[in-house]
């Protein structure tokens, strides 16, 4: 052999593929301010819109006068619902089968909610203009508080639904009541806690809180009045969802409508639905015949846009006396706000809030949640998580905490009896889903030998002994965490959105000199999609990801997919990646058969080429293919080398993570240091292990935020008084822990490349291990549940309630 053949080993690595620490190739313009953001868009004769927003939580909007609006420098219309009314959009469906307002209809139902829409020759104009905008309203009792909204005085706050009695997900039970939704077997359940040794009860409550990205929520609309098409640039997570939601709004032709994501600053669930400032950024466009721009400034985000969370869950666990699980109950109040616009699949009003078994072999469990209005934003995304998951595994981990408790059993002791074993896999849940693979006691011992668990609890019990004998004013908490989660929506049989099943796409092209483009139905928000998905490609057929350019997010061009949200990137848009370059690559197959006169079957696949059953020499590379496949394809086989895919997945598929924190608070201050914090993540095969690394130390972040301190909070009149990041806990590099990061691999069965997604599991898994650690730390005070968030000033009133102070 020639020694400057390059070896098996290099040839490998020269492609950069899956299981590559590849440099994410997005980087080279971000870190240059050379992005490509919807702001940084302008087009000729641009306009700007801005919103007036209501000061009112509830109110009867009596009147709007614009006389003197119109009358500042560059103001050219206020647009108002009656204006929306002439062209039959003053409403809009939302994609959880309610309607919302554009603007303000006859009341206001929230504080900030859209009032009127200011339209000028630029920015500072159109903020004129919005002040000089008169809006007389009367004031209206306000329901803030989700337990007291179906209190049988409570004021009406959707009056366009009254009457009835059933909505888009059954029968309503109150006019403040959206659906009621249950799943399992309750008379079973029932049963179980009947004979229960052991049970437990507690109100575990997920706080209202926010995605707050970076870049907020925008748009440029420009409508080409002579070939009568709509051009919409904007912050979308989901862009061929907004095209088809535009079209069966404005009832343009879909193929009139292009809309284009460019690059965006974050998404985690706050840019997947449409908001009314794309409506009425659309309309203005339509009406002036100009491009129109609407950018949303951080208060405005904060206060209008989609929330997360907002659950209340009345949580029980029946048990054993030796701590085995026999059944599990679970009541959810869900406050959705004053319409129900959630980003979940249409068959799940609740998200896939029935994971709530977690990791955890429970032998029967019923479920019910009922959704409330309230006087507050409308939403409830799925805040970097998946549908809900996160409220389900937050509940769970809490709920198994307090039972060890009861029992005065080790957490992960109770844990490990419980888990579902390896064998049991696949598994079906007691409430519904089939969990694909899992070794849940392997992740967990690795965790548990891998931070000294027997050296930090001996370590948290000196630590005990000496604070109840006065010599220190620090408790120690050690905060165990296990979680499953379920992500790759989806399913046709179990997913959609406006009844589009939840699929994607990939559309693969490779040029002569072999090099490549693949267009994808997924859209980046930050997850390294160009890096990584050029990385499958690499691998399965054999051309270097450098060679490989990977587009998003322009549906003229990218094939129709449901886009990136609740961690479904690699689970469902990187399957047909993988499966379109399977197609790439059986069709290299029967040229390089033809080129190399031998039958196909004669031909083995070799890193980046094929070769010949025992004649290793006569090879054919797929560079060489890519050439062969324009100019001497075999007969009757068309020229060309290119392939799409629309892949629905089988099953969603089950990531998992064992995590740990470990955390000291000091009981006269409320000030807490994390001491260290562990993460084990098992999200089947890696595809870029640095790029898994940069993911999960940001999910952490936002459960760090989310956990100890970061809250939409209200004050009785419906205020939102944490409305900017001076009141929004958003953590710095000053107050973020060091995470240490470390992973088992389970590969999913039904992948075609095993993948599972981690995107959001670091945010499932982190929030419960920062709330564990704070009540474990009380709970030797005689706590048993404290509510999130745990700033310094609730641990202190908790350590005050606990008696710890002379």
């Amino acid at each position: 052999m020639n020694d400057m053949t390059p070896t098996r080993e290099q040839r490998t690595a020269a492609l950069e593929g899956m299981g590559c620490k590849r440099k994410r190739v997005e980087d080279i313009r971000f870190t240059q301010g050379k992005g490509n953001y919807v702001d940084d868009l302008k087009l000729p004769g641009m306009l700007h819109g801005d919103f007036v927003r209501s000061p009112h939580a509830h109110a009867r909007v009596k009147s709007i006068n614009s006389e003197e609006a119109l009358k500042v420098p560059g103001v050219l219309a206020v647009i108002t619902a009656e204006t929306l009314k002439t062209v039959n959009l003053a409403w809009m469906p939302t994609l959880a089968g309610d309607v919302q307002m554009v603007l303000a209809d006859g009341k206001v139902l929230f504080q900030n909610q859209e009032v009127a829409f200011v339209v000028a020759t630029d920015r500072y104009a159109a903020d004129d203009g919005i002040n000089k905008v008169v809006v007389e309203y009367e004031p209206l009792p306000v329901v803030i508080d989700p337990f007291k909204a179906m209190d049988k005085d409570a004021p009406v706050l959707r009056e366009d639904l009254a009457g009835k009695t059933t909505g888009a997900h059954g029968p309503r039970k109150h006019h403040n009541h959206i659906f009621e939704w249950t799943v399992g077997d309750k008379d079973l359940t029932d049963a179980a806690f009947r004979k229960a040794e052991v049970a437990i009860k507690e109100m575990i409550s997920y706080h209202r809180t926010h995605p707050s990205p970076l870049e907020t929520c925008q748009c440029v609309c420009s409508f080409d009045k002579i070939r009568g098409e709509l051009t919409i640039w904007g912050t979308f997570q989901a862009p061929h969802v907004i095209r088809t939601v535009v079209s069966l709004i404005a009832k343009l032709p879909e193929q009139k409508i292009h809309v284009i994501s460019p690059d965006i600053g974050g998404g985690f669930g706050n840019k997947v639905g449409a908001y009314p400032g794309y409506i009425c950024a659309a309309v203005a466009s339509i009406v002036t015949g100009k491009p129109v721009k609407w950018v949303e400034d951080r208060i405005e985000n904060l206060t209008a846009t989609s929330f997360a969370r907002d659950y209340h869950m009345t949580t029980e666990i029946a048990a054993t006396k030796e701590g085995k699980v026999t059944g599990l109950r679970v009541h959810v109040l869900a406050d959705h706000g004053a319409f129900d616009a959630c980003a979940d699949p249409s068959k799940w009003p609740a998200g896939f809030f029935n994971i709530v078994t977690g990791s955890y072999d429970f032998p029967t469990a019923h479920l019910s949640v009922d959704g409330i209005y309230t006087n507050k934003a409308p939403g409830g995304v799925a805040y970097r998580c998946s549908f809900r998951v996160t409220e389900a595994a937050y509940c769970i981990e809490r709920g198994m905490d307090i039972l060890a408790q009861k029992l005065k059993m080790d957490p992960a002791e109770l844990r490990l009896k419980n888990f579902i074993k390896a064998e049991q896999f696949p598994y079906h849940s007691a409430l519904g889903w089939e969990y694909d693979s899992g070794d849940y006691h392997t992740a967990m011992k690795k965790m548990m030998e891998s931070v000294d668990y027997a050296g930090l609890r001996k370590q948290q019990a000196e630590k005990r002994a000496a604070f109840k004998r006065g010599e220190t004013r620090e408790i120690m908490g050690v905060g165990v965490s296990f979680f499953t989660e379920i992500v790759g929506a989806g399913p046709s049989k179990n997913c959609d959105i406006l009844g589009i099943a939840m699929f994607d796409s990939c559309e693969i092209r490779m040029h002569p000199t072999g090099a490549g483009i693949a267009r994808v139905g997924s859209k980046s928000q930050g997850q390294g999609h160009e890096t990584t998905w050029a990385q499958i490609i690499a691998t399965e057929i054999g051309i270097p990801a450098d060679n490989i350019m990977v587009e998003e997010g322009n549906t003229d061009t990218a094939p129709y997919g449901l886009g990136t949200y609740g961690s479904r990137s690699t689970p469902v848009a990187g399957a047909a990646i993988a499966m379109a370059a399977r197609k790439i690559k059986a069709k290299a197959q029967m040229i390089a058969a033809y080129k190399l006169e031998v039958h196909e079957d004669d031909l083995e696949w070799d890193i980046d080429g094929f070769r010949v059953k025992g004649l290793p020499e006569k090879t054919m590379s797929m560079k060489d293919i890519c050439w062969a496949a324009y100019n001497s394809v075999p007969p009757g086989l068309e020229p060309g080398l290119e392939a799409v895919s629309y892949y629905d997945p089988p099953n969603m598929t089950y990531p998992f993570g064992a995590y740990i924190c470990v955390m000291e608070i000091d009981v006269d201050t409320g000030v807490y240091k994390i001491k260290r914090f562990y993460a084990l993540d098992d999200c089947g095969t890696r595809i870029n292990p640095m790029i898994i690394e940069g993911q999960v130390h940001g999910g952490l972040t936002e459960a760090f935020a989310i956990a100890m301190g970061q809250e939409i909070r209200y004050d009785p009149e419906g205020n939102v008084v944490t409305g900017s990041f001076m009141d929004f806990f958003m953590p710095t590099a000053v107050e973020t822990p060091h995470w240490e990061t470390d992973f088992t691999v389970t590969p999913s069965p039904h992948h075609p490349i095993g993948a599972k997604g981690v995107g959001e599991s670091p945010n499932v898994g982190g929030v419960p291990a920062f709330s564990n650690a704070v009540n474990d730390a009380f709970s030797f005070l005689g706590s048993t549940h404290i509510q999130m968030p745990h700033d310094y000033w609730r641990n202190w009133k908790a350590a005050k309630s606990l008696g710890v102070f002379a």
